[in-house]
């Protein structure tokens, strides 16, 4: 080998030939171009033998990657295909991407899928996007108890929310979005209905009945995560036995909505 990289927290050395890394991917041809650390002409288009420092990447990950430029195929395992998913974004390697995503989806779990919906919503690949939201769509009350539901971004959660066939109802579906809630605004030191504004808009209030809205109206009060106007809203719709001034999508029941009394009142199509 000609080349050494100091990988992640552990130091590991890996070694490795710079002829099949510049030719194998453009992103490492600019790294090594312009030499390892330490080195004094780093303008040179051979820099001199030396260590390249990847402190912010696992062993694991990298050795993935290399084991990819050198043969065109990689071993993967549900601990670090999200990472190499990363890296291979970050280094250029579409057809890396492609093995990444073709692994997750065949080896996708309810604890995961959130995790891997993320990383595809960061990273535009639409169809892993898609797959993750069929899959949600499936086992809905068990995602929404994960780890990674409770780590989603708003963004991706509420266009998790936006769907018509989550299979929960209503009302545990507000009690999950409570939670991630209180957990985002842990952690990103911010107050709870300012970090759950946007999926709370998706929550669809109006299919809860009169007795469920008022244990809302009280939870309510601590924590303001829904506006008081959608919550009035819900109420106005009960009173005109319709969604007046509700938008429709928030009147339509999901595949998993446990059917009230009032909800035929809501929605034509509605059995």
């Amino acid at each position: 080998s000609d080349v050494t990289f100091v990988v992640g927290r552990e130091q590991q050395k890996v070694f490795a030939h710079r002829c099949v890394l510049a030719c194998r991917c453009q992103a490492f041809q600019g790294m090594l171009s312009q030499g390892p650390v330490g080195s004094e002409d780093s303008s040179s288009s051979i820099p001199p033998q030396g260590h390249f420092i990847l402190g912010n990447v696992q062993p694991e990950v990298f050795l993935a990657v290399i084991e990819f430029l050198y043969t065109n195929s990689v071993t993967l395992n549900s601990h670090i295909v999200l990472e190499v998913l990363t890296s291979s974004v970050e280094y250029g390697l579409q057809d890396l991407c492609k093995l990444c995503v073709k692994f997750i989806k065949d080896t996708l779990t309810v604890e995961q899928v959130c995790e891997a919906l993320q990383a595809a919503v960061t990273y535009g690949q639409s169809d892993l996007q898609q797959h993750c939201l069929t899959f949600i769509e499936g086992c809905t009350a068990a995602v929404v108890r994960t780890q990674g539901f409770h780590e989603l971004s708003d963004m991706v959660l509420a266009r998790v929310l936006r769907s018509d066939h989550l299979a929960v109802d209503e009302l545990d579906l507000v009690q999950a979005v409570r939670e991630w809630a209180h957990v985002s605004s842990a952690v990103l030191e911010r107050p709870v209905p300012e970090v759950a504004a946007l999926p709370v808009r998706e929550l669809r209030l109006p299919l809860l009945a009169p007795s469920e809205l008022v244990t809302l109206e009280s939870h309510n009060q601590r924590d303001l995560l829904i506006p008081a106007e959608s919550i009035a809203a819900a109420w106005r719709s009960h009173a005109l036995r319709k969604g007046s001034g509700v938008p429709s999508h928030l009147c339509r029941p999901r595949r998993g909505t446990r059917p009230r009394d009032h909800h035929r009142h809501l929605d034509p199509h509605a059995k």
